[in-house]
């Protein structure tokens, strides 16, 4: 989203796009704590990091990563990377 849009609106809408199938513009909200992989070799690049997708929901889900985005939008911070789950971007407290 453009950061000329008021605080209220980013608010509302920042880190999300309506569904292009449904046009629905609410963020869906996914009610699951897992994830299918196509094949072992798709879950071993997930789990490597090396292709973006989800793994567990405590680590990342679609519902989450567009909060994450949200909040990073309203506090100004630069558009971060979607090439890997938010919590493992995190620096460390040490």
């Amino acid at each position: 989203m453009s950061s000329t849009l008021k605080p209220e609106t980013i608010a509302l809408h920042g880190g999300q796009k309506p569904d292009p199938t449904t046009n629905a513009r609410a963020v869906p909200i996914y009610q699951t704590t897992s994830y299918v992989f196509n094949d072992t070799a798709h879950a071993a690049r997930l789990f490597g990091l090396q292709e973006f997708g989800n793994i567990y929901t405590r680590i990342m889900n679609p519902t989450t990563d567009v909060f994450e985005q949200r909040v990073a939008q309203l506090e100004g911070a630069p558009g971060r990377s979607r090439s890997l789950p938010a919590r493992r971007r995190r620096r460390s407290p040490c």
